[in-house]
């Protein structure tokens, strides 16, 4: 099963936000090229957010070209066989952790937003840091911080609280 086909079918098995689910399979209908960079008018990204291994923080990542306090994530690549593979490898480059585990098999959240690139189709999903995690910054941050759930509002734009509200649901 190709990357594509495997975006199709998380995003069919998603149950919740139909409106934005629609809007992803019809981008995905129309643009054979959806899943990647090169597709100027927009293209999936997969992304995680990482909660520590006592579930009252989250890792931030202050994005080296946005400015903003995000969860890790960005494009797919090639060598990704599902779009959780690429969410849980964005998260271990980005974060320096070895050894996250995604929460649950599908999406926690979708979020579609614009970036200097294109159209971020962004599929959202949640990862447990191991017992003992270290963080370490990578080249696309400028700074990497473990904020309290209440802390993240403070920091962080709506669509980060949002993914918050629905990983702690599934806390």
């Amino acid at each position: 099963m190709s990357l594509y086909d495997d975006a199709v079918s998380v995003l069919d098995r998603y149950g919740d936000q139909d409106e934005l689910r629609g809007l992803y399979l019809a981008h995905l209908a129309a643009h054979a090229d959806g899943m990647w960079k090169s597709c100027r008018s927009g293209h999936l990204t997969a992304s995680a957010l990482v909660v520590d291994p006592e579930r009252d923080r989250v890792l931030l990542t202050l994005h080296g070209k946005i400015h903003k306090w995000l969860q890790m994530g960005g494009h797919c690549e090639r060598d990704d066989a599902t779009l959780a593979d690429a969410a849980l490898r964005e998260a271990t480059e980005e974060s320096g952790i070895p050894g996250l585990r995604l929460l649950r098999g599908g999406p926690v959240r979708l979020d579609r937003h614009e970036t200097p690139c294109a159209w971020h189709l962004d599929v959202q999903y949640a990862a447990l840091a191991p017992a003992r995690a270290v963080e370490a910054i990578s080249d696309e941050s400028l700074d990497l911080r473990w904020f309290g759930y209440d802390e993240v509002a403070k920091v962080a734009d709506a669509s980060v609280v949002r993914l918050l509200e629905g990983t702690r649901a599934l806390l």
